[in-house]
């Protein structure tokens, strides 16, 4: 558990990191999530790193709690300036907190650092290289996870993804291959990423199903 932990917080030191040289104008530029700006999605994960099982579980009983993380996967405006988003989040850049294990694992931080990272690198040209063991534990949570909490079992059912980079290879299927980093994204609803694999599975990637959602918790 402590080594996750520790490739988790080194995700969010190196985004803290990425965003500290930002024009006022780039926080305003829309990310690869849909409807977010790069401002929103790092608000976004302000709240997902203060998220406790108490506040993640508070709507389920019938207490109210503050804002929570704010109902996580309801998408709201980032509030207040990016400056004062960038602190907030290298606030929280060493916190252990998160939904209760039953729900997500802690694997689930994994993938929440690493997709909605590369929701905003990739809107902004920043590229980054991400440690194999971040990845490979991001890919395999999303293989096993329901596309309609944000995962991609549908994905991992249909095809066997092997990452060229690393030594990762999850689901089942004909053959699919390219960065660890792209798989992580497929398995996370990011359909960019297929222009980055390759293989004769490509054609039996499922299409995203309707309801199913991206990872934004």
């Amino acid at each position: 558990m402590s080594e996750i932990w520790h490739l988790v917080h080194a995700e969010r030191r190196a985004l803290v990191g990425d965003l500290c040289g930002l024009a006022p104008s780039q926080w305003d530029t829309p990310s690869l999530a849909p409807g977010w700006s790069v401002h929103d999605v790092a608000a976004h994960l302000v709240d997902n790193a203060l998220t406790t099982p108490s506040v993640c579980c508070a709507p389920w009983c019938g207490r109210r709690g503050p804002r929570p993380a704010e109902r996580r996967g309801r998408r709201r405006p980032a509030e207040g300036d990016a400056q004062q988003t960038l602190a907030r989040l290298r606030e929280v850049v060493d916190r252990t907190s998160g939904p209760p294990t039953w729900l997500a694992s802690l694997e689930s931080r994994l993938v929440e650092e690493v997709a909605h990272g590369e929701d905003i690198r990739g809107a902004l040209g920043i590229r980054r290289a991400y440690p194999a063991k971040t990845l490979e534990g991001a890919a395999r949570y999303q293989a096993k996870t329901p596309d309609a909490i944000g995962g991609g079992r549908s994905v991992a059912r249909a095809v066997r993804l092997v990452a060229d980079d690393t030594d990762l290879v999850v689901g089942q299927g004909p053959e699919v291959r390219g960065p660890a980093l792209a798989i992580v994204l497929l398995l996370s609803g990011r359909r960019h990423a297929v222009g980055e694999l390759h293989g004769p599975g490509l054609s039996s990637i499922p299409a995203r199903p309707v309801g199913g959602g991206s990872v934004s918790g």
